[in-house]
């Protein structure tokens, strides 16, 4: 199976299981996360949650020839029910803490989500990148709010900008991890800190992250929506063509032409 659903002494683990394909996400992939995030919102028994990738990669991001599949007109209510969106507001809404280990790439929605979960652990190996403006997108997810809220305007605005990778010490300079270690130790670690969280009152975990996130949820909503219209519009410009066409084409893209 593409993802990996277990629940063992009160965690829930999702783990990206494609490695043939870097762990690219497909529709289905994102729905099985959707389903297992809701289900650990109704199962008092589950009282975190850990998500993973494998010690070479944690996600290419989407699975561009799947992705493609969906780049068509849709009404707004319509494209937000695909199952990118389901998984996303999933995360977004959990109440129970979500903990991160990222080792190898994270790219696109695979660096997006993380600013989505609580605790963010990444191996020295881990690399990250935004590279939306490169597939002639726009940021998604609330990326463009939460990164700049995470490491300045400046600093956001390279990593959005330029769409370059950048390596795990780096990702913890500007917040968006927080803790960098050796392969090896990262798993053993991130489950660790799932654990503490499970031992800990579980009312009062819910209730400390509610109260942290309270301020800024109406603005997350509120941006999720301005970019999410304006990439599915963007999925459709000339632009966007242009940069899957060369992908799949393994050249370099030219935008020259369009002003």
């Amino acid at each position: 199976m593409d993802i990996l659903c277990s629940k063992a002494e009160g965690i829930l683990t999702i783990a990206f299981n494609r490695p043939e394909r870097k762990n690219a996400i497909t529709s289905a992939m994102y729905q099985s996360m959707a389903d297992a995030i809701n289900d650990a919102e109704r199962d008092a028994d589950v009282r975190a949650i850990l998500i993973m990738g494998r010690p070479e990669i944690f996600t290419a991001g989407n699975d561009l020839d799947d992705f493609m599949k969906g780049a068509k007109p849709l009404a707004d209510e319509v494209f937000e029910e695909r199952p990118v969106f389901r998984f996303m507001r999933a995360l977004n809404a959990a109440s129970k803490p979500v903990v991160a280990a990222v080792s190898g790439a994270a790219v696109g929605i695979g660096t997006t989500l993380l600013m989505h979960c609580d605790l963010v652990y990444a191996a020295d190996n881990a690399k990250f990148s935004l590279p939306f403006v490169q597939l002639g997108l726009c940021p998604e997810f609330a990326s463009s709010l939460l990164l700049t809220q995470l490491a300045g305007y400046p600093r956001a605005a390279e990593k959005l900008l330029l769409g370059e990778a950048f390596p795990a010490a780096e990702a913890l300079q500007m917040g968006l991890v927080s803790k960098v270690l050796p392969l090896e130790e990262l798993l053993p670690f991130a489950r660790a800190q799932a654990a503490k969280l499970v031992a800990l009152p579980a009312a009062s975990i819910r209730a400390t992250k509610q109260l942290m996130k309270s301020s800024r949820a109406a603005p997350i909503i509120d941006t999720m929506a301005v970019e999410n219209k304006l990439f599915g519009a963007m999925l459709l410009a000339p632009e966007a063509k242009e940069a899957f066409t060369a992908f799949f084409e393994k050249r370099k893209p030219d935008f020259s032409q369009f002003a």
